[in-house]
């Protein structure tokens, strides 16, 4: 028998954060919940669960906060919510270590996929921890087993998602990759309207590796560009 997955969920709208476990528990997931901030931190070290839907706007420490303490301490995979439109907001959080996104309101199908998603990747992720491949494209250099990536020689601190996402990419430089494919490749579902978190993770990749080092094919995807 599977060994059942600990899953904390830290929302302070009650009716939401009901909704939210009373799915995964009938998804056969250990599901514990917490109001806000302080408390998500003592569940997270006490539970020590395998991963976080955290909503972005909290009462006390908010979801940002949260998240960088969770992560410094302890890397998981983390979900975040929020009722933010703007990009920005989203970038700041996946800055943070979160892993990905999903904007309120949202569909408690689409939650459970982008669950078992992030769980596969960390399983998928473990395998090749156990390869020894080092990738170079350009002035980027992926060291699969340890997770690290070097950009002419520094260290850029890749989120898991950022760094999977990047990996995919690099293993077909200057091949373009279709929005949907990363999604199905790299997130492990495809849907039409979540195409803009690929976005979202490029413009990140963007911030921490160089404007220049992903390219953009309008109306199509992304190339890691090769020099």
């Amino acid at each position: 028998m599977a060994e059942q997955r600990r899953i904390l969920v830290v929302e302070d709208d009650v009716t939401i954060a009901l909704a939210v476990r009373n799915r995964l528990a009938a998804e056969g997931f250990d599901v514990r919940v917490a109001g806000d901030g302080q408390d998500a931190l003592v569940q997270y070290g006490s539970a020590e669960p395998d991963l976080v839907i955290l909503d972005r706007l909290l009462p006390g420490l908010d979801g940002l906060e949260v998240c960088r303490r969770m992560q410094a301490a302890r890397p998981v995979p983390v979900l975040m919510l929020t009722a933010l439109g703007e990009e920005t907001d989203v970038l700041v959080g996946l800055g943070v270590g979160a892993d990905d996104y999903l904007a309120k309101p949202f569909s408690m199908r689409e939650l459970v996929a982008r669950i078992h998603a992030l769980l596969r990747r960390v399983e998928r992720a473990a395998q090749l921890a156990v390869e020894d491949t080092v990738i170079r494209v350009g002035e980027v250099e992926i060291d699969s087993a340890a997770r690290r990536v070097f950009v002419r020689g520094v260290e850029a601190q890749l989120t898991r998602t950022e760094f999977d996402l990047l990996r995919r990419l690099a293993e077909r430089p200057g091949q373009v990759f279709e929005r949907d494919r990363l999604l199905s490749d790299v997130w492990g579902f495809s849907e039409a309207a979540a195409t803009r978190t690929v976005d979202s993770h490029v413009r990140a990749l963007r911030r921490k590796l160089g404007s220049d080092v992903v390219r953009t094919v309008h109306g199509v995807g992304y190339a890691l560009v090769r020099r």
